[in-house]
């Protein structure tokens, strides 16, 4: 793919597609929320749980302040992500999973790329071997790759420690910002050939890779894209369009 002297935008779905497809990756790894879908499901579940009672109101009142200090710039993005996860502690998994894909498929307002799961379909009919990277929880990202059929052994998310059937505080990981690599890096134990993300936590996943692919990008990370030449895609019916 050539790279030119300013960043190149691709301007049609074919476009992408092919330029991701001729460099026949072996190894890629997608964002999820903003990337494969437009909206957070991480942020979202995390407001349907509150309100729906799935975690106890004394819970709630206290990760609502918490993502107020988070908001407010004096809780870390790593430190509200994990504090999102852990939050469910005592509660049996199996019904953190129901709650979880009861609300990505009925509720989350979120929209599935068709292009994006038009590139995951070929890449993994291609033998490429597609891994999911996100600081939203483990239990909502599974729900959601289930239209890209994403194996689950190739999510890598924010994850507690299960026990005995019940959830606890123990966190395996939460990648995020610097996270994203290190767990590609731990888990998969292969270069990244082909990374894709929206949002400054994904830079240096996409710096990592051999070939980073922006996509659907929100200002900061877009104006790292243009400084560092990386390809831009906006998705039809975003605003780059």
């Amino acid at each position: 793919m050539e790279i030119r002297a300013t960043y190149p935008t691709y301007r049609t779905q074919h476009d992408f597609l092919e330029s991701v497809l001729r460099l026949s990756p072996r190894v890629a790894a997608f964002d999820c929320d903003g990337t494969l879908w437009s909206n957070d499901a991480g942020i979202t579940f995390f407001e349907w749980e509150i309100k729906n009672g799935v975690v106890s109101a004394e819970v709630g009142r206290a990760m609502r302040a918490r993502y107020a200090e988070y908001e407010a710039g004096r809780v870390s993005e790593d430190e509200i992500c994990g504090e999102m996860v852990t939050m469910h502690k005592g509660l049996p998994c199996a019904a953190v999973i129901e709650a979880a894909s009861d609300f990505m498929t009925r509720f989350f307002p979120g929209s599935i790329f068709p292009e994006m799961r038009e590139l995951v379909r070929r890449l993994e009919e291609s033998g490429c071997e597609v891994w999911v990277v996100s600081a939203s929880n483990e239990w909502v990202i599974r729900a959601g790759v289930k239209p890209f059929g994403i194996a689950e052994n190739r999510i890598l998310a924010s994850k507690v420690e299960v026990e005995d059937g019940i959830v606890t505080d123990r966190l395996v990981r939460v990648p995020s910002g610097v996270g994203k690599p290190q767990a590609l890096r731990e888990v998969v134990g292969k270069d990244v050939d082909a990374a894709f993300g929206n949002s400054r936590f994904d830079t240096e996943m996409l710096a990592a890779a051999g070939h980073p692919f922006v996509v659907n990008p929100k200002p900061e990370l877009e104006a790292t894209a243009r400084e560092r030449a990386w390809p831009i895609y906006f998705p039809d019916g975003t605003a780059g369009r």
